[in-house]
């Protein structure tokens, strides 16, 4: 993960030696050599996606010097990783947040028995009636049609039992090590918050989309409040995208593994033009692209 681009991105490789300096765990050896049941771990995984967005940022940036960002949006995590990337923070205290958010998001699975199931080919209406019959949370609207719950094991359990109940099409229990976007995530958010308050912010240079209020926010203190308040939550990712659609942006770029972003955009707006960067490849591909 990242390795590729490290070995002909001298950006890319400068912001790994950052992180192996900044870090007191070795989270590049881990990323580039695995083993995966380490870099999947909460704590491993979410400074990984910050770290590989951002060194695929500015791999890109080196490849198209003209490169230029009008707006900003990540789903979860990845709303760190596109507050460094529009300079709401540098890129070092970003790293020693998203390592205190992974660190405090796997103390709270710990401590609690959670789980989280996708809800594929209903009525949001019926999600939502769903959740509140079994006393769950609505953690991602992803997509039209795909709506994930996040709650207590017996109360997701029952929520897949009754989706189909609902006009639901299908429910699919998430492999994940808790209730992410949930009630069950309290103690982390309130440990982020104390996190948040210590680190210096100002207002982004272009706007960013906050997961919470799928709208631009600006001033330190709402970026604070809504980074806190995201992990508790509900991801709003399917208006975030309406409203930069509705801001007149057309292209858009993933930055990280798995083309997921991609997929979802292809549900919420046919029209955007979406282009995925996740290694060297990818990279050669869009970067020729964009200059074209």
């Amino acid at each position: 993960m990242g390795g590729d681009l490290a070995a002909v991105s001298p950006a890319a490789a400068e912001l790994f030696a950052m992180a192996e300096q900044a870090l007191d765990f070795d989270l590049t050896t881990v990323m580039m050599n695995g083993p995966a049941e380490v870099l999947t771990r909460t704590s491993y995984c979410q400074p990984a996606l910050y770290l590989h967005g951002l060194a695929v940022l500015a791999a890109l940036r080196e490849r198209v010097p003209s490169l230029q960002v009008a707006a900003c949006a990540g789903l979860s995590l990845g709303e760190f990783t596109a507050h460094a990337a529009a300079g709401t923070f540098s890129v070092v205290d970003g790293l020693h947040l998203v390592a205190a958010r992974g660190r405090f998001m796997d103390e709270a699975c710990a401590e609690s028995a959670g789980a989280m199931a996708a809800m594929i080919g209903g009525e949001e209406a019926a999600v939502r009636e769903l959740a509140a019959e079994c006393d769950v949370d609505v953690a991602n609207f992803n997509a039209p049609g795909q709506i994930v719950l996040s709650g207590s094991q017996p109360g997701i359990a029952l929520a897949v039992e009754r989706a189909k109940s609902k006009g639901i099409r299908m429910a699919k229990p998430l492999q994940v090590a808790g209730a992410y976007h949930s009630r069950l995530m309290q103690p982390a958010q309130e440990k982020l918050a104390v996190a948040l308050a210590g680190v210096p912010m100002k207002s982004p240079v272009v706007p960013v989309i906050a997961n919470v209020t799928a709208r631009e926010v600006s001033d330190p203190a709402e970026i604070r409040s809504s980074l806190e308040a995201q992990v508790t939550g509900s991801v709003r990712w399917t208006e975030s995208m309406q409203c930069l659609r509705a801001a007149g942006h057309e292209v858009f770029l993933e930055l990280g593994p798995g083309g997921v972003l991609s997929g979802l955009m292809g549900r919420i707006d046919k029209a955007a033009r979406v282009m995925a960067i996740e290694d060297l490849a990818s990279l050669d591909k869009v970067a020729a692209e964009l200059a074209g």
